[in-house]
């Protein structure tokens, strides 16, 4: 019954008006990239963008709304240009990419892991960690995967392992002795 009410709202107006006031809304940026990274958009949404872009006067370029009259070495192109933008943005976003970033610490147990984690986001280096998912499910598995990989981006792995052995040498003077 809701998919129903859902396919009646799909394709009405009153959909074409929610979304032409949402583009509205939008800066010109915002619209420029939903543009770019429109192939995701319904048919509808994808003449909404249009026609507010053309509204305001900016090169409306929606991917997949037939306005694109390229020939086979055009829609090369034009393929290769999207994964140079898809680079771009990932780059402007400030995600890093699996193939940018190294292993510079390898756990058997989740909390060292985490803790190591929390250090470094704690001085602002961007890391992330490999494999913890899996070892969360069954922590059997740390030694078969080689344990929870700590990454962090190549540019930041000569201060994130130097910050990560001062935090080792530190917890080495602070331990009671016997």
């Amino acid at each position: 019954m809701a998919i129903a009410s859902f396919r009646a709202k799909f394709g009405s107006p009153d959909e074409h008006n929610r979304l032409a006031q949402f583009y509205a809304s939008l800066t010109d940026g915002e619209l420029q990239q939903l543009a770019r990274e429109g192939t995701s958009l319904t048919e509808e949404a994808r003449g909404a963008l249009a026609s507010e872009m053309s509204r305001r006067g900016m090169q409306a370029d929606v991917p997949g709304d037939g306005t694109d009259d390229q020939t086979n070495d055009g829609a090369i192109e034009g393929a290769s240009d999207e994964a140079d933008d898809a680079e771009d943005s990932a780059a402007a976003n400030g995600r890093a990419e699996m193939r940018d970033l190294l292993t510079i610490r390898q756990f058997r147990d989740l909390p060292e892991a985490l803790l190591a984690k929390s250090v470094l986001d704690s001085a602002g280096i961007e890391c992330f960690l490999g494999d913890d998912n899996l070892i969360r499910m069954d922590w059997l598995w740390s030694n078969l995967l080689g344990g929870i990989k700590l990454r962090v981006r190549q540019e930041d792995a000569i201060v994130a392992s130097r910050l990560l052995d001062s935090r080792e040498a530190e917890g080495d003077n602070n331990s009671p002795e016997k």
